[in-house]
């Protein structure tokens, strides 16, 4: 390998490791900690805009949510954690 290509190479890493995958590995924690305080009662924005209320939670990573339209079943990862955490936090 020629010692003009291994700095470049190196720079390039780097890049990746800060900007891409530590900024992943921190969405991941912050979601896995959403999740794991979800609870009943709690209200939720799914990723397509559905606003509604947490009724129950279950083992198999899905919860009924009811809504205008009625009770509906989700799967716990199409709740926007974004659009979630805006809507509960709390007035300033």
């Amino acid at each position: 390998m020629d010692q003009s290509f291994l700095g470049p190479l190196l720079l390039f890493s780097v890049f990746i490791i800060f900007f891409m995958v530590l900024p992943q590995r921190k969405r991941m924690k912050q979601e896995k900690k959403f999740f794991s305080e979800l609870k009943k009662g709690m209200k939720v924005v799914m990723g397509s805009g559905l606003h509604g209320k947490v009724l129950e939670l279950n083992d198999d990573g899905t919860c009924i949510i009811e809504t205008g339209a009625g009770r509906m079943k989700f799967d716990k990862t199409a709740i926007s954690v974004e659009k979630t955490t805006k809507l509960n936090a709390p007035a300033k």
